[in-house]
């Protein structure tokens, strides 16, 4: 792995600084592999029917390839789109009443849905090491501090890890949606976070793992961007780097380096 993967604890002053907006899966819960898990099901069993019906090769959904390029950040029908344009294929809109089955842009995504909700519901969702306590110092310190989320299903996830009454406030995919922000690398739904918070963009910090969300971030020329790296195995050794190269002024492997030394 790069040696670049991490900062030193006790790099950034917790409180210099008037809020701090963070991204949801994969820096405070356990939900980016759940999300990805339930895009490439969704996806590969509406890929087979478009195969068998077509009579053309099953090319299934790659989560090491597809799931951030095309649909992690982003507003659900937006990842439906995205992916699906990438395939060469175009689905009717559809209407939010589309079931699970309905072969339109609203149906997959509602499948899609239907699956994180149920493992969810299953499984319960983890919470990385160090959220509760950097949450807690940040509101000791009277820091602001919001989720921001493209999930239409973050209030649920954040109830679900027990964590959702540390947040000041939750711009999630409803708000996404019915304000119409853009989604990630623009910096949309971070600026709203803060306008939420009462907070200028100047003196406010985005915590990211997606290379789009810390380009968002830089986008929209925040105080700090911070990149978390919880990333493993073969894929692993730039990614940090990468995280860098998209506008993050420190990398962390975890959210308790930002607690300073122990």
């Amino acid at each position: 792995m790069s040696s670049t993967s991490s900062e030193p604890k006790g790099t950034v002053d917790l409180g210099a600084y008037a809020a701090w907006l963070f991204d949801m899966d994969g820096v405070l819960t356990k939900t980016a592999a759940v999300h990805a898990a339930a895009w490439k099901q969704a996806f590969d069993d509406f890929l087979k029917s478009e195969a068998a019906s077509s009579g053309s090769t099953f090319v299934p959904f790659d989560i090491e390839a597809d799931y951030e390029k095309y649909v992690d950040g982003e507003p659900r029908e937006d990842g439906v789109r995205n992916f699906l344009a990438s395939r060469g294929i175009t689905l009717p809109e559809g209407t939010d009443e589309d079931g699970p089955d309905t072969r339109s842009v609203k149906g997959l995504g509602n499948r899609k849905n239907d699956l994180v909700l149920e493992v969810m519901k299953r499984d319960g969702v983890g919470v990385y090491e160090g959220v509760v306590a950097l949450v807690g110092e940040l509101k000791g310190l009277s820091v602001k501090v919001a989720v921001i989320s493209a999930s239409e299903n973050t209030k649920a996830a954040l109830k679900s890890a027990g964590i959702l009454q540390m947040f000041d406030a939750v711009v999630d995919g409803h708000v996404v949606k019915d304000r119409h922000l853009l989604g990630k690398p623009a910096p949309d739904s971070f600026l709203e976070g803060a306008r939420v918070l009462g907070v200028s963009f100047e003196h406010a910090v985005v915590i990211e793992d997606a290379l789009a969300g810390v380009a968002a971030g830089r986008a929209g020329n925040f105080a700090l961007v911070i990149g978390v790296d919880h990333h493993d195995g073969p894929s692993a050794h730039d990614y940090a780097d990468q995280l860098r190269l998209h506008g993050a002024d420190v990398v962390v492997t975890s959210l308790a380096h930002l607690l300073g030394p122990s």
